[in-house]
């Protein structure tokens, strides 16, 4: 799954991006980029600590998510405004850095207008595409049944934009949640804020628009996640002792882009299962109700294919038992069939034949 970070010229959304995936990409002051970047993010998991001790694997490998850093929204005479819309219909989640400290070029920070701002490009574009929609079906030469319900669904979603919602807050069935998904409407993706602020306000915890963003965020049933981008930069730089008695300082116990990462995994609905071996320690990205035969087809097709029973153990009980063979002799490992519902954490070793 690709998640998109999206902000306005000069909120610091490279240095998020790169602090994200670790991809170094050069920032530019002036809000200038023109080009997006794709990179990994790993998903912070430190249960993949406590099996790599346990296990002493060659290599361990959190979950990933594909990251485009999608360039920055600019005027529209320099067609700045579709290819950003371009861009962000490829994508399957949103991040919107929003600039949350003072800025020689742009002055304060208003961060409840700029996200403002970004809401009603997003839905402009959704609402457009709308009203296209619902004008080609009401001029259609032979109007079907299925034409008629799908105009009745389009005046309801536009009928709910206009009151001030996003199409993520939109009651739809399964039918129609089919229906929509060739659209790539840009409000029915999931999306969560990264308010990118200052040192000081970071350590204050008070910053401009504070009730205005909060009120916004309860309104349309999203998450905003601070965060102090310039000084994670510069924290990422030290050695790992020195990072800690910084961060100790400072009163922080988890920096900014690991919050960012889990958040958005659990706004994408995604978990993790885990393998661990001398070989690897894994953890492997799968949807919420996956079943246990279409996991195993992540590690690989043939595991699917010839799949016979998942032995499973949670990991909380092997964390208590301390290893795999005194979990097995406290009971604690099953045997699940292709239908068993994968939960986060399962510790996983497939059965299969082909």
């Amino acid at each position: 799954m690709d998640v998109g970070l999206i902000g306005l010229p000069r909120s610091g959304k490279t240095t998020v991006f790169n602090l994200l995936t670790g991809a170094g990409i050069s920032t530019n002051p002036y809000g200038g980029e023109k080009l997006s970047h794709n990179a990994l993010m790993p998903i912070p998991d430190e249960r993949l600590d406590l099996l790599s001790a346990m296990y002493h694997p060659k290599k361990t490998t959190p979950a990933l998510l594909n990251v485009v850093d999608v360039p920055g929204l600019s005027q529209r005479d320099t067609g700045g405004a579709n290819r950003f819309l371009n861009d962000v219909r490829l994508v399957d989640a949103l991040v919107h850095v929003v600039r949350g400290f003072s800025s020689d070029v742009d002055g304060p920070p208003h961060p409840a207008q700029d996200i403002e701002d970004m809401e009603l490009e997003l839905t402009l574009a959704d609402m457009d595409l709308l009203e296209k929609r619902a004008q080609r079906i009401r001029t259609a030469k032979k109007p079907t049944r299925e034409l008629q319900e799908e105009l009745a669904l389009v005046e309801r979603l536009l009928a709910a934009m206009e009151d001030g919602q996003r199409l993520t807050q939109v009651d739809l069935n399964p039918e129609e949640q089919r229906e929509l998904s060739g659209y790539q409407f840009l409000t029915q993706k999931p999306m969560l804020c990264v308010l990118n602020l200052d040192d000081q306000t970071f350590q204050s915890r008070v910053y401009p628009d504070q009730q205005a963003v909060f009120d916004w965020a309860l309104a349309k049933s999203t998450l905003v996640v601070p965060m102090a981008g310039q000084m994670e930069a510069e924290i990422k730089g030290l050695s790992e002792e020195d990072r800690l008695a910084f961060m100790q300082d400072l009163g922080i116990e988890e920096v900014g882009s690991a919050r960012v990462a889990q958040a958005v995994y659990e706004k994408l609905g995604l978990i993790s299962f885990l393998t661990a071996g001398e070989d690897e320690v894994r953890a492997w990205t799968i949807a919420k109700g996956c079943q246990a035969k279409t996991a195993a087809g992540k590690i690989h097709s043939d595991i699917e294919r010839g799949f016979i029973r998942a032995e499973v153990v949670a990991y909380a009980d092997l964390c208590r038992q301390g290893s795999m063979v005194k979990a097995r002799e406290a009971g604690l490992v099953r045997l699940e069939g292709k239908e068993y519902e994968m939960q986060d954490g399962d510790v996983v070793n497939f059965r299969f034949n082909v």
